[in-house]
C-alpha cells in the first residue's frame, strides 16, 4: 500500500466506535495521504476477565462508519496474531505506567504500550493520533516512542463530548440511564476546577474540591484525582501558578470512567458542554516523510475489503 513515499497516518482503536473515534480520523485526514485504523480489543490491558468479556462488539457498524469516513485500511487482527502462545516480551514505561491512574489500574499501561508498539511495527505509520481524554496513556505512548526511538509522530486530539458534557467512551454503553446522567458530574467537576484554579487555591485545596464535587453525586465513587505538570505528569504542590493537568476517574456501578482537563489559564479550553472543535489543524505539523515498507490489506472504497 505504501507508494511514492506517501504519508500514512494511524488511529488505533478497540472498536465500539463513536463520534469521538471518527473525529480522530477526520483530524488526521487534514494533512495525510491516507489513514489506517486498527480495530483490536487488546486483552492485556484489562485488569479482569469480566471487563474484557463485557466489552461491546460492534464490528459491522464500526466498518460502515469507517467506510463512510473514507478510511483506506482497517486492520482487524486476531489475538493469536498479536500475541504468540509462548510470547514473553512486553514493553513498559517502568515509572509512568505505575503512577496516577496506573495505581488504580495495575498492568493496564503495560498492556497498552506493548500492543501499541506491536501495531506500530506492523502498520509502520508516519503519525498516530490518540485522544487526550486518556491523557496519561498519551504520555505513556510518547515516552515509549521517545525511549525506543520509534519513528512515529504522536498527536493528541481534544476530548470529544456528548451534548451534556460526558466524554465519549465505549464504556458509556455499559451505563444505565441513571448512571449515565450521574456521570456528567465528572465534566462539572473539571469545569468548576478550571474556574477555581485562578482564584488562588493550592493544589491540595483544588484536589479536595474536585473530590468533594464528585463525591456529592451518590452514584459516583471517586477512584483518583491527580493534578500534574502538563508536559511531564510530575507531581505538583503549593499554589497554582500556571497550567495544570487535572485527571480524574470514578466508578458508576461497575463501570470505570475517566476524564481530564488542562486548567489554570483563563480561556485555555472551551467549557465542557461545547464538544465540537471546528479546526484542529494548528495542532499538527506534517513530519518529514520517511521511506519504509508497509504490508497490509487495503480497505477498498469500491469493494469494501478489510484486513482480518
Amino acid at each position: 500500500m505504501r507508494k511514492n513515499d506517501l504519508q500514512l497516518d494511524f488511529v488505533p482503536t478497540m472498536g465500539a466506535l463513536d463520534e469521538g473515534h471518527i473525529s480522530l480520523v477526520k483530524i488526521t485526514q487534514k494533512a495525510s495521504d491516507g489513514v489506517s485504523v486498527s480495530n483490536f480489543v487488546n486483552p492485556t490491558q484489562f485488569e479482569n476477565l469480566k471487563d474484557l468479556q463485557d466489552y461491546p462488539n460492534t464490528l459491522s457498524t464500526d466498518l460502515e462508519q469507517l467506510r463512510r469516513a473514507g478510511v483506506m485500511v482497517v486492520f482487524l487482527p486476531a489475538a493469536a496474531e498479536i500475541y504468540a502462545e509462548d510470547a514473553e516480551t512486553t514493553v513498559e514505561t517502568t515509572r509512568l505506567a505505575h503512577r496516577l491512574l496506573g495505581a488504580v489500574r495495575p498492568g493496564h499501561f503495560g498492556g497498552v504500550s506493548t500492543v501499541v508498539s506491536k501495531l506500530f511495527n506492523i502498520v509502520q505509520p508516519d503519525l498516530a493520533v490518540f485522544g487526550e481524554k486518556d491523557y496519561q496513556q498519551l504520555h505513556v505512548i510518547r515516552r515509549m516512542v521517545r525511549d525506543l526511538h520509534i519513528p512515529v509522530k504522536i498527536m493528541g486530539a481534544p476530548v470529544f463530548r456528548e451534548s451534556d458534557g460526558l466524554a465519549m467512551s465505549s464504556r458509556n454503553r455499559r451505563l444505565g440511564a441513571a448512571d449515565c446522567t450521574a456521570a456528567c458530574v465528572l465534566c462539572r467537576a473539571l469545569y468548576r476546577a478550571d474556574r477555581l484554579a485562578t482564584k488562588g487555591l493550592t493544589i491540595a485545596q483544588l484536589r479536595q474540591d474536585v473530590t468533594n464535587t464528585i463525591s456529592a453525586e451518590a452514584r459516583a465513587t471517586v477512584q483518583s484525582v491527580d493534578l500534574c505538570a502538563t508536559e511531564t505528569l510530575a507531581d505538583l504542590s503549593g499554589p497554582i501558578t500556571g497550567s495544570v493537568a487535572l485527571m480524574i476517574s470514578a466508578t458508576f456501578g461497575e463501570t470505570l470512567l475517566i476524564d481530564q482537563r488542562i486548567i489554570g489559564l483563563q480561556g485555555d479550553l472551551n467549557v465542557c458542554t461545547e464538544q465540537r472543535s471546528q479546526d484542529h489543524s494548528t495542532r499538527y505539523h506534517k513530519p518529514q516523510r520517511r521511506r519504509s515498507h508497509y504490508v497490509a490489506h487495503q480497505f477498498s472504497r469500491a469493494h469494501g475489503r478489510h484486513c482480518r
